[in-house]
């Protein structure tokens, strides 16, 4: 997609390529090239022309006087922060009339557009600034990438507002789950499943009031992001299920997401692991983000969030910082308008974010569909961020995005600061609403009407730019269709399996004694034990119950997602074969999976179990007696499993746990492994055929601590499984043993080795 080129740039040069606000065109182009030449190739009066060395610093990334333009000046900065610190209204004013007035003019879409007239009402009856900062929310940056110190603040903020924190994809320290002396809470409202992994547990989904699903992030879409090792003290590796050193890579989620099915799933599961929390997904502004949503409100969503390209560039690659994402403007325009025209927008809130400011944002905003508002580079202003850009670097000098100790001191912000701003922001949305005659938030969602292009602005690159689709009104198929949320989706939760397990398992929940559970199931049973998990953790905290408090004998074909955040003390075994997605983020419990006894296959060359099994696993033992299909233990981070073999892409990007596989492999095993290990039977020594070594080293099992185990987990999947080719193995284990080969991240294992050299030199 093109920002900013008309059609016959698009034409001659980007053929299919959408551009849908038009703008530029050769003439404009060339004269920047000559412009841009003649500033490196000046003239001189009599003489040829000279090269007269490099080019002046333009202030492309960090501000520069007479340079590129930003909207984060270091005026606007020291207004935002003496307002937000004294609560001085005046400041607010100079930092909104800079912001609205000429920053928006020269850096957003927004800059473009004008009000029209239109006959106003006293502010006395405008919904209260109490009632519209419920509706903000800071923006989904992870503990890791900030300090603890600035990430609670913020949690705090926003809880005193009823608004919403976000914990981005990094976890959360179960401590901030319980309030304060004083009160506050230090929890954050909406937790992220970003890669299915970095503390995703049952507890950590049972306390949250939101769960989002990340999508893609609007700075930088279809990009995965990283945690550098040097950021990853103990803290973090503890509250992320990671090991402290080892980068944290966090890919785009393809790897359990291929369809709109198989995010309607996954919404699913969430709902069971937490039947009173909203489910949110996160989208990017994109052409046909509007078909997309329509989708994701189809798989029963409760709230899209629409994510434009301005946000979330702390620590993104130069290229992304300028190159990828599209404004929020077109994005939720246009979510907005499908949804409405498929009758789809009265069951979905739609919030959007990225580099909003003041109170004009936020009316254009609701003005273009949204009903929601997030906010997170302002919010860290506030607290003290002076942006520097050097997040990626661990040396924040005010101690927000570093986990240098030191540093960290000198962090100063009070959640006064936010709340302060985002009050201010909205008493100045107020006065709007006020001017333009809208008495509640809810009345101005997608009032278009009220918006029109302001041709006052004069920039000569401007002059082009067609906000026609952006203006187009929202229209229903028939009259009566609601443009804002007004019913609940339907989860369809009354009828799943787990609420007779939960009605038999009582004894156990209520005074841990143990209880045995037999029944039937089928293929239509879906996230089966994910809502016996979030009773038992709320009961009883992250750990669950004791081993084997919960025993379930299943038989029959087990239909998605068995065992998905499947806590501490529930066993679960079937005695026929399951669908994908099992042990979706288990939390720890035991699976075991077993053809039927009475089966006359050869259980270890078929398949018992579909993709994507483990996916995010964070505890927890799991057995499969027989062969799992593709994307095995992808992002496990701490389950222990023993399988038959596996098909392509068996443990990718897997961070921790340790998996046993009997058999052969698929393609491209262990891709982006950095942690954990897999002990591999390879006796006919093809493993390195299908192993991406590109982080990951082979061993042999050359000492008693691999070897006892090995020994140990091959022994419980015989007694768990009756498999014949465990038993054949054990039956022979001195020869066997040497057919096994052991596949460790390179770095996870000098990590392994300087922290026994330590322990020994202790």
């Amino acid at each position: 997609e093109a920002i900013g080129l008309n059609s016959e740039v698009i034409k001659r040069s980007f053929p299919g390529t959408s551009s849908r606000i038009e703008g530029v065109g050769f003439d404009v182009l060339s004269s920047e090239a000559f412009r841009r030449h003649e500033l490196g190739y000046p003239e001189k009066v009599g003489s040829a022309t000279q090269p007269l060395g490099e080019l002046e610093t333009q202030g492309t990334v960090h501000w520069r006087q007479g340079g590129e333009k930003h909207a984060w000046t270091p005026l606007n900065i020291a207004n935002i922060q003496q307002a937000a610190r004294a609560g001085d209204p005046d400041a607010y004013k100079r930092f909104s009339a800079a912001i609205n007035e000429q920053t928006a003019r020269e850096c957003h879409l927004r800059g473009l557009l004008k009000f029209r007239t239109r006959t106003s009402i006293p502010l006395q009856q405008v919904e209260s600034a109490k009632e519209i900062v419920k509706r903000f929310c800071t923006g989904a940056m992870s503990y890791g990438s900030i300090s603890a110190e600035a990430h609670e603040t913020l949690a705090i903020a926003m809880n005193r507002l009823e608004g919403k924190s976000n914990t981005g994809e990094g976890g959360e320290n179960y401590e901030r789950f319980k309030a304060d002396e004083n009160g506050d809470l230090r929890r954050s409202a909406i937790k992220q499943v970003a890669s299915g992994r970095f503390g995703v547990t049952a507890y950590y989904l049972s306390n949250a009031d939101e769960i989002q699903i990340k999508m893609a992030q609007g700075a930088k879409p279809g990009e995965g992001g990283e945690l550098p090792g040097h950021k990853v003290n103990q803290t973090i590796a503890d509250t992320r299920r990671s090991t402290p050193g080892v980068t944290l890579i966090s890919p785009p989620p393809h790897h359990d997401i291929y369809s709109i099915e198989d995010l309607a799933q996954l919404i699913f599961d969430l709902k069971n692991a937490n039947p009173t929390a909203r489910i949110s997904v996160k989208l990017v502004s994109e052409v046909g983000v509007g078909t997309i949503a329509a989708g994701v409100a189809k798989a029963h969503a409760d709230n899209i969030l629409v994510s434009g390209s301005g946000g979330g560039t702390g620590a993104s690659p130069l290229t992304s910082i300028k190159h990828a994402g599209m404004p929020w403007e077109l994005g939720i325009a246009e979510t907005h308008q499908t949804l409405v025209m498929n009758d789809l927008r009265s069951r979905i809130r739609l919030q959007t974010d990225g580099q909003l400011k003041t109170g004009r944002d936020v009316v254009i905003a609701t003005l273009l569909g949204a009903e929601e508002y997030g906010f997170a580079t302002a919010p860290l202003i506030t607290l003290g961020c002076i942006m520097m850009r050097k997040c990626h670097l661990n040396t924040c000098p005010v101690g927000i995005a570093t986990q240098d100790s030191e540093l960290r001191k000198k962090f100063k912000g009070k959640p006064e600061h936010v709340m302060n701003y985002l009050f201010m922001v909205a008493e100045e949305a107020r006065g709007i609403m006020a001017e333009l005659g809208f008495r509640s938030i809810n009345e101005m969602v997608g009032r278009v009407d009220a918006l029109d292009v302001d041709h006052a602005v004069e920039h000569w690159k401007a002059q082009g730019i067609d906000l026609t689709k952006l203006l187009a009104p929202a229209v229903g198929f028939h009259d009566g269709v609601q443009v804002y949320c007004t019913v609940d989706q339907d989860h369809a939760l009354d009828d799943v399996l787990d609420w007779d397990l939960l009605k038999q398992s009582q004894a156990a929940i209520q005074s841990r004694q143990r209880v045995e559970i037999k029944s039937r199931i089928c293929n239509t049973d879906r996230s089966v034990g994910a809502i016996l998990s979030h009773h038992v953790v709320k009961t009883h905290g992250p750990d669950g119950l004791p081993e084997n408090t919960i025993s379930i004998s299943f038989e029959g074909s087990a239909g998605q997602s068995l065992g998905a955040f499947l806590s501490g003390g529930i066993s679960i075994e079937v005695e026929g074969d399951a669908n994908d997605y099992v042990g979706k983020g288990m939390s720890g419990g035991r699976l075991v999976v077993r053809p039927p006894r009475e089966s006359k296959f050869a259980a270890e060359k078929n398949i018992i179990i579909g993709n994507v099994a483990l996916y995010g696993a964070t505890a927890g033992e799991a057995f499969f007696r027989g062969v799992a299909a593709e994307r095995f233990a992808v992002r496990n981070s701490g389950a222990v499993a023993v399988v038959e073999g596996v098909g392509d892409h068996g443990c990718e990007y897997m961070t921790g746990g340790r998996i046993v596989i009997l058999g052969t492999t698929g393609r491209n095993f262990a891709a982006g492994m950095s942690g954990g290990i897999a002990y591999l039977y390879d006796p006919s020594d093809c493993l390195l055929n299908n192993l991406n070594l590109e982080l990951v080293e082979i061993a042999t099992i050359d000492n008693q601590v691999d070897r006892d185990e090995l020994y140990g987990l091959i022994e419980k999947h015989a007694r768990y499984t009756e498999s014949t080719i465990a038993t054949e193995i054990l039956e022979n284990w001195e020869s066997a043993v040497g057919n096994f080969k052991k596949v460790i991240p390179s770095l996870y294992r000098e990590i392994l080795e300087n922290k026994q050299a330590e322990s020994l030199h202790r």
